[in-house]
């Protein structure tokens, strides 16, 4: 009759065999004790040991020789150094066991001399002076083809002291050469200037002191006023007045200048004229009087101020013409 078959598990039932119950122990003191050497005889416990050969005895070696302070070799004497003489044989010593002899390495190549180091010369610090250079040791000899170069210092104060030259006298001379070269000045009319000619009847010279006094009156820290009518042949009308005097800022007292004629003539925007002399400004404008056109122009430097009114004149002209008058009738007094 075959065996059963395996019984199958049921769903959810483990695959591993459930283990037995754990069987309760007692506490220690109440189990009987075990005596491990239990049935053993521990009657002798000398075990035999194989016997092995004695020792060889050992050799002992000689003591060492007593030694004192090595105080060293003289001093050998300067020049060549002289071979060492030769070592004298020593008498053999007892020594423990032979030892082979190991194999003598080859000679090492004989070591070529190196020449001696060249002292640096220390570098100049900035601002500062340099140290002297140190003393080469004593013995030292320069290698061949070595020549000693001398080391130059760098002066720098020439170069301080032509900046500071050009500053505290270039300043000044650039400034004050145009001033030393316009004041002081005097000034005089002449008779004839080209083909204008100075008017000398009563009318003219009633004009002229009017604008002498005007002068002298805008202008009271002027030293010598001076006014004038001239006139050409062909009618053109020149009236020039002025006044000569220290003037610091000769730009400014131009444009004051033609401010200051802008409503007598009706003047338009000024224009500014080169003059091409440093320090001298010239300002120029169109205006009206008596119903006809006239062109003004004012010049200043920083000796004399010269203002002119010109008619059938353009501005170019009228300003050409105004330097023309003013270096005939204002001259420089230089000393």
């Amino acid at each position: 009759m075959p065996p059963p078959l395996p019984r199958r598990q049921a769903w959810g039932q483990s695959a591993e065999p459930t283990p037995p119950p754990p069987v309760p122990v007692g506490p220690p003191e109440h189990q009987t004790p075990v005596d491990p050497w239990a049935g053993v005889d521990t009657g002798g416990w000398d075990l035999p040991s194989a016997e092995l050969p004695p020792l060889p005895p050992t050799m002992s070696y000689p003591p060492p020789p007593d030694t004192r302070q090595w105080s060293g070799p003289p001093a050998p004497p300067a020049g060549p150094h002289p071979l060492p003489p030769p070592a004298a044989p020593s008498a053999p010593r007892a020594i423990g066991p032979t030892v082979p002899a190991r194999p003598m390495s080859p000679p090492a190549p004989p070591k070529t001399p190196k020449s001696p180091k060249v002292p640096k010369v220390p570098k100049q610090r900035r601002g500062g002076r340099s140290t002297a250079p140190p003393a080469p040791p004593p013995g030292w000899q320069a290698p061949k083809g070595y020549v000693p170069v001398p080391v130059r210092r760098r002066r720098r104060w020439p170069w301080l002291l032509l900046l500071t030259l050009a500053c505290c006298c270039g300043c000044p001379a650039y400034y004050g050469f145009p001033i030393s070269a316009q004041y002081p000045a005097r000034a005089a009319l002449p008779v004839q200037v080209d083909d204008l000619s100075l008017r000398q009847d009563d009318r003219s010279a009633e004009t002229a002191r009017q604008l002498e006094g005007e002068v002298r009156k805008e202008h009271w820290l002027a030293e010598d006023t001076f006014a004038g009518v001239y006139s050409t042949t062909s009618g053109k009308r020149v009236t020039v007045s002025g006044g000569t005097g220290f003037r610091l800022s000769p730009e400014s007292d131009a444009e004051g200048e033609i401010s200051r004629l802008t409503e007598r003539y009706a003047l338009s925007a000024p224009e500014s004229v080169d003059t091409g002399v440093r320090g001298r400004h010239e300002r120029c404008a169109v205006g009206s009087a008596d119903g006809s056109d006239v062109v003004v122009c004012t010049s200043v430097d920083h000796g004399s101020i010269a203002t002119g009114v010109f008619t059938r004149l353009s501005v170019a002209d009228s300003a050409s013409l105004l330097a023309t008058l003013r270096a005939q009738i204002v001259q420089p007094e230089r000393s």
